[in-house]
């Protein structure tokens, strides 16, 4: 999932207020609703990959007490502060790297040479920033930079995997 502009000067001003509370960013994605601009920050616990409702509070203060004092967004915005859940977008290498031998659910803005731009697969690899997933047609090779967006897909295996962390 590329990011905004916007959103990678978010990304910069909160992650390391995010971090001195000993959580980290996993990723600042702007929306709109109603004309009115939303700030979704998802975080999480390193440790454990959660983040409990008392977090979300603790991070919604203090992000938006310097949110406040650097106004990166010159209109009235809505913050919003959660986990990022189970089945979680996938952005940073590290994501689809940690992930593998997941399934997730991946489109791309630009099309193969068939013309597919969605695919949902199982993640082989992640090197030289291109993935590798294993799809019902076979292996596809995805550059990450043409990606557009990317999901885990909700399955029992995730489900087990992410209880035990």
């Amino acid at each position: 999932m590329k990011q905004q502009p916007l959103e990678r000067k978010i990304s910069d001003i909160v992650a390391p207020v995010i971090e001195d509370l000993g959580f980290s960013l996993y990723c600042v994605k702007l929306t709109g609703q109603d004309g009115a601009t939303i700030v979704q920050i998802m975080a999480e616990d390193p440790a454990t990959g959660r983040l409990g409702v008392d977090d979300c509070a603790k991070i919604s203060r203090a992000v938006s007490a310097i949110m406040e004092v650097e106004d990166p967004i010159k209109s009235a915005y809505r913050l919003e502060v959660s986990s990022p859940g189970i089945d979680r977008f996938l952005i940073q290498p590290e994501h689809f790297e940690k992930y593998k031998g997941f399934e997730a659910k991946l489109e791309t803005d630009t099309p193969a040479e068939n013309g597919q731009r969605k695919f949902r697969g199982v993640i082989k690899e992640m090197e030289n920033n291109t993935i590798l997933i294993m799809t019902d047609e076979g292996e596809v090779e995805i550059p990450l930079n043409t990606l557009a967006k990317a999901k885990l897909v909700m399955t029992d295996d995730l489900i087990k995997a992410t209880a035990n962390l």
